[in-house]
């Protein structure tokens, strides 16, 4: 699948600034400092001009943030949002900002149709988090499909890497299959993960 076209459309602090959905939508979620703002940038081809703004500083984003990217594959030129998903952990946010996130959060994941399936990004070097499982767990009771991002890899060394991307997927319960290492320095990754997205977009048609 090629991205031919990423747009920022809105961010939302609450409900009533959600924009009309769009016929698909895919979420990206991820503690904090995971590198979700630089795995998105990656996977739309955009790592000189970012459309996802990056932040040394964990917590930055403090909204839902949305994205209409334009795609081609093989059957069919479609459109999609990519939504940004506030993230969790020990964001250094506001506490009245934190304490809006989760309803918020779920009240998005649990009640938007359109969403065809969360891509939840888990840093391979330190693997699940607490945080992490309580979201997975949440997800679970939703029943959206889930995909798997393990990121940074590029930071691990070849004699840690196997052992560590193991222990990551038996500590998360899935498949090699359903988990796809990247690295939004080299790229690893990021055909991988388009395909995934690819199928989870083309199975509501």
């Amino acid at each position: 699948m090629d991205v031919l076209d990423a747009q920022f459309i809105a961010g939302a602090t609450t409900l009533g600034q959600l924009p009309p959905p769009a016929r698909s939508e895919i979420a990206f979620a991820g503690r904090s400092n995971v590198g979700k703002s630089s795995l998105i940038n990656r996977l739309l081809g955009r790592t000189r001009s970012a459309v996802a703004r990056v932040s040394g500083t964990p917590g930055k984003t403090q909204e839902i943030n949305f994205y209409r990217v334009a795609v081609r594959d093989s059957e069919r030129d479609h459109e999609f949002f990519l939504v940004d998903l506030p993230g969790y952990g020990f964001a250094k946010a506001p506490l009245e900002v934190r304490r809006r996130w989760r309803p918020l959060i779920e009240a998005y994941l649990g009640g938007t149709p359109e969403l065809r399936g969360v891509v939840q990004l888990i840093d391979v070097r330190h693997g699940p988090s607490a945080d992490d499982h309580r979201m997975l767990e949440y997800l679970a009771g939703t029943g959206l499909p889930t995909l798997f991002a393990l990121t940074k890899v590029d930071k691990l060394k070849s004699t840690q890497r196997e052992a560590r991307l193991a222990e990551a997927m038996r500590d998360l319960g899935v498949d090699p299959e359903q988990a796809v290492p990247f690295s939004a320095v080299t790229g690893e990754g990021r055909d991988e993960l388009l395909d995934s997205i690819r199928s989870l977009l083309n199975e509501e048609s």
